[in-house]
């Protein structure tokens, strides 16, 4: 695994435009809502290099509402990569998965007419099947930093997404770039704002179900299972409610600075408790493996880190012993709170060189616009809130 493919990561995210500020309004901590719970798939193997290339979801407490078709199983690829579960569209249903991802905003996945070998390793959506689907025609296409390119054409159907159930417009790839053949996932289902869709005035699949009244609250709650902690299992993606049996203490709410991405002011970095002087603008993006931030950041962070380096091929690297270190943490500060991440969670993944260094879960690169990915997200409790107002919602796990 090399620095690149980090980079690229943090790139891919970024490849959208910017919005306007926006203020804040508080929200209650309601717990009513449609579940995504997650689940691991033991017999998955997985290729980290390739997918980090590629990458730049029964509830105790909460009430389903009525109308609520069940849950949806995610998976969880190992070692905490990604998390993508399974998404009902057309009528009757055709399924496919998908990586839930905050971080973009389009909703695609391959048609039946892309014969790329990309395509071919995945499920292919056939319109003609569906009683439901209209044809749009406008062109459609992404690209990530790493150089993978999807396109195709624009269409609309009914997706249903644990028991939420909306007509949806989506982009339905005739062409796929190689990286994407790697990929569990068959395409990507975006969280973000509309402001970042790829083509101009399309809505997003939350501006759809907030407008139609089928959430009880306009808000997703996230809750990804780490290994460590969770064996992966267990999480959840909450449509329209807030399972407060998943965190300790009270959410607080960090106003959205800028809508596109989720986007918010991180006040400080800490390390177990000590102030490292590091501040920035940043985005809470599930669809983002790792946490990226500054260089000047990811040193400071490592530098209190014994025996962490920076290598030239693989990016910053700290001993896998740390696996067992619960007691201290990395800390970023929001809203007036510290949210923690033990440095457990910072041993991501063993090189496998017989060094005993792992890739550290926290990468530099990114000096304008920190990305607390995954690592940071299985940590903390988040609750992407779209009000006119909106806000991120965050509390420890419990």
């Amino acid at each position: 695994m090399r620095i690149t493919a980090f980079v690229t990561l943090a790139a891919a995210v970024l490849a959208f435009t910017d919005a306007s500020p926006i203020a804040r309004r508080p929200h209650p901590e309601a717990t009513s809502g449609h579940s995504i719970p997650l689940t691991r798939n033991p017999h998955f193997k997985h290729n980290t290099r390739a997918q980090m290339a590629k990458l730049n979801k029964r509830y105790p407490g909460v009430n389903i509402l009525a109308g609520s078709s069940g849950n949806v199983p995610l998976t969880d690829v190992s070692p905490d990569l990604e998390y993508y579960g399974t998404v009902s569209v057309g009528t009757p249903a055709q399924n496919v998965k998908l990586d839930f991802d905050t971080g973009s905003s389009d909703i695609w996945f391959p048609s039946s007419a892309c014969t790329t070998a990309a395509c071919k390793k995945h499920v292919r959506f056939n319109s003609a099947s569906s009683s439901t689907y209209q044809k749009d025609g406008r062109k459609w296409s992404i690209s990530y930093g790493d150089g993978s390119t999807a396109s195709g054409i624009l269409g609309s159907d009914m997706v249903s997404v644990g028991g939420i159930s909306v007509r949806q417009t989506i982009g339905f790839a005739t062409a796929e770039s190689s990286q994407f053949g790697s990929s569990p996932a068959d395409g990507l289902f975006g969280l973000g704002f509309n402001t970042i869709e790829s083509v101009s005035g399309v809505k997003t699949f939350l501006d759809n179900a907030i407008a139609a009244g089928a959430l009880a609250q306009p808000v997703v709650s996230v809750f990804l299972p780490s290994e460590r902690r969770f064996n992966g299992q267990g999480g959840e993606y909450l449509f329209g409610g807030i399972n407060s049996s998943k965190f300790t203490g009270s959410l607080t709410y960090v106003p959205v600075t800028k809508e596109g991405y989720w986007q918010i002011s991180i006040d400080d970095a800490g390390y177990s408790g000590q102030s490292l002087g590091q501040s920035s603008q940043g985005i809470v993006d599930t669809g983002t493996t790792l946490i990226i931030v500054g260089d000047d950041a990811a040193q400071t962070i490592h530098n209190s880190i014994n025996g962490a380096t920076n290598d030239p091929n693989n990016g910053w690297l700290v001993p896998c012993s740390v696996a067992q270190d619960t007691t201290n943490y990395v800390s970023f500060s929001m809203g007036g709170a510290d949210f923690k991440v033990p440095l457990a969670d910072l041993a991501y993944e063993d090189l496998g060189d017989g060094s005993g260094n792992c890739v550290s879960g926290v990468q530099g690169g990114q000096n304008d616009l920190w990305i607390l990915g995954d690592v940071f997200i299985k940590n903390n409790y988040c609750v992407f809130s779209q009000t006119s107002s909106p806000s991120i919602g965050i509390a420890p796990l419990a």
